[in-house]
Parts: C-alpha cells; structure tokens; sequence
C-alpha cells in the first residue's frame, strides 16, 4: 500500500451504508466537513446553531488537521460534544492501534504533488502522537459511523465524508462530477437507494451539483478559506426553510440545499496554526497560503449545475479583512 495514495479496503462503505430507516429526523441540517481543528470556526458554527433553535449538526470527518496541541485537540472533541461526528481518513487512521500503511488515508490521486503527499503523512504522523497522549481517545475515534442516513423534512439525506461508495473517496471531486459518465452514475445511484441529498466534504474543493433525481453538495472545508472574496469556511445546510445568508443554493420539492460562509476569527485562526505549525512545517508547506485565502477561485467555480448563486453574497453579509 502507499501511504497517502491507496486507503484500506476497511475504507469501502457496505452497499447497505444508506438503506433503511433514518437515524434521526430534523428540519435544519448543517454538515461540517473539514473542521481540521479549527477551534474558532467550531465557535461560529455554535453562534449559527443558537441563532437557527431545532437545526441539528453532522461533523463529517476530518475535525481535526491542525490541533497538534494536546490541550487544543480537547476542545475541539469537547465542541463535538452533543452532535452527530463522524469518522473520515484522519480519525479512522488516528483511531487505529496499528499503522495500517494508509498513511494519511488521503487516497490522494496521482494529480496530487508526491511533495504533498508526504506532508500529509507528515501531518498525520505527528497528529499520531498527541492521540497517543491522550487517554481513551483513539478508542473514541475509532468508535465513530462513516456515514449516516438522517430525514430532513422526510427526505432522505445521506452523509458521506468521501463518496457514496467509500470513505475517502474523490467520485464527489470537481474533477470527477465534470465527466457525463460520472454524472449518470451518481443520478441512477440516487435512483436506486431512495436518497435525494448526498453530502460530503474530503477533497478540500466546494462543489455542488443538482441531477435529476438527486443533489449532492461538497462543503470543501469548514476550517479553512475556501473562495476569494473572503476568509470564510464553509458548510451545507438542507433545510425546509431557506436561510437568508446562503452563498448558493438549489431547491428540491421544497427541501433547500445550501452553502453557508462560517465568519470565523481570522486572526485568532492564523496565530494558533502559526504557534502549531512554525515556517517550514508540513502543515505551513502545505496550507498556510491556504489559510490567508490566497489563489482562491470565486463561488461560481463549485457550482457544476441546478445550483444558483444568492442574491446577496455572504461576503457582503459579514465581510473579513
């Protein structure tokens, strides 16, 4: 197995993974793909769910990234407390009491640098260690679903951290949903199994797309800038309602599929990554141009079909600096 490139077979979700009954049913449902152990964006996502009472939160794997601070990975499992989280490659490896020789479990495809590659094992490797430091705590990752099936105004809802097929899938890429034959997959997947939304996050990249018997939304990352007018994170909310600060969305028999900004302290952010990861660092190399929003591409970019930008950009709701 290569490290970073190939994930274990453990990682394929059972042709079962979405059938039967939902786990719960809500009216408001926000999915937080991508954390990555940003503490402030875990605070902004608390001030939106008090502002929204009744709407329920799905982690959708990888909460942790950056939290290399044993202190600071406790509060980010402490502000999961209460809500639905699930597994994805980072929890599943970090929750393993062996090396399984998926590295970081990325599942990387060969358009991905080696360079980076490696940082990210890198990453992991070190994120390794302060698990071990922490009692109990590789246990409770590993305890954690892949996937779940929630009801959202009696829709089905699935949620995945990769694809519809595996954990660490990239079927729900850009890249991947660009081609007609991946389309057609995806809609008569949504056919089959009955579930009208699929949510997932993993590839870092937003995008959603609206097919005929289906949606699938990808909320890029909720830790991190994710388009250029604003250092914002982002997450999906499916809901009966709209909500009025949505960047872009698609409406299905009145059930609302959005993309939400999470306005998270900027700055706050940016001094705890630097006190973590100094110049020089795996996680530096790889993400901190991320981190300051540079090379950026607009909203427009994720939208692949039947969604539309809002009237009003998020940017314009909560503007950062």
């Amino acid at each position: 197995m290569r490290a970073g490139r190939d994930c274990p077979l453990d990682y394929r979700l059972p042709r079962e993974a979405f059938a039967g009954a939902p786990l719960f049913e809500c009216d408001s449902l926000y999915v937080v793909g991508g954390l990555y152990g940003n503490r402030q964006a875990l605070a902004a996502l608390q001030r939106l769910l008090a502002d929204e009472p009744g709407a329920r939160a799905v982690f959708n794997g990888d909460a942790h990234w950056f939290d290399r601070e044993p202190a600071l990975f406790r509060v980010v499992e402490q502000g999961l407390a209460g809500h639905l989280a699930l597994r994805g490659n980072v929890e599943t490896e970090l929750g393993r009491g062996a090396d399984s020789g998926a590295g970081c479990g990325c599942a990387y495809p060969m358009s991905v640098d080696d360079a980076v590659v490696a940082r990210s094992n890198a990453i992991q490797r070190t994120l390794q260690e302060t698990v071990q430091g922490l009692p109990g705590m590789a246990a409770r990752l590993a305890a954690r679903p892949p996937c779940v099936l929630v009801g959202v105004g009696g829709r089905r809802v699935a949620i995945s951290h990769g694809d519809e097929r595996s954990l660490a899938g990239w079927d729900c890429a850009r890249e991947a949903l660009a081609e007609p034959a991946r389309r057609q997959q995806l809609d008569a997947w949504f056919a089959a199994s009955g579930v009208q939304v699929l949510a997932t996050s993993h590839t870092c990249a937003a995008v959603a797309l609206d097919l005929a018997n289906g949606a699938l939304i990808n909320n890029g990352a909720a830790g991190l800038p994710n388009f250029a007018d604003g250092r914002y994170g982002l997450l999906s909310r499916i809901a009966t309602r709209p909500h009025p600060q949505a960047l872009y969305r698609c409406e299905r028999d009145g059930l609302f599929i959005e993309a939400l900004a999470l306005h998270y302290d900027h700055d706050a952010f940016v001094a705890e990554f630097d006190r973590q990861w100094p110049a020089g660092s795996p996680a530096a190399l790889s993400y901190r141009a991320r981190v300051l929003g540079v090379g950026l591409e607009p909203p427009a970019a994720a939208l692949l079909g039947g969604f539309s930008p809002c009237h009003r950009s998020c940017a314009l709701e909560a503007p950062n600096p």
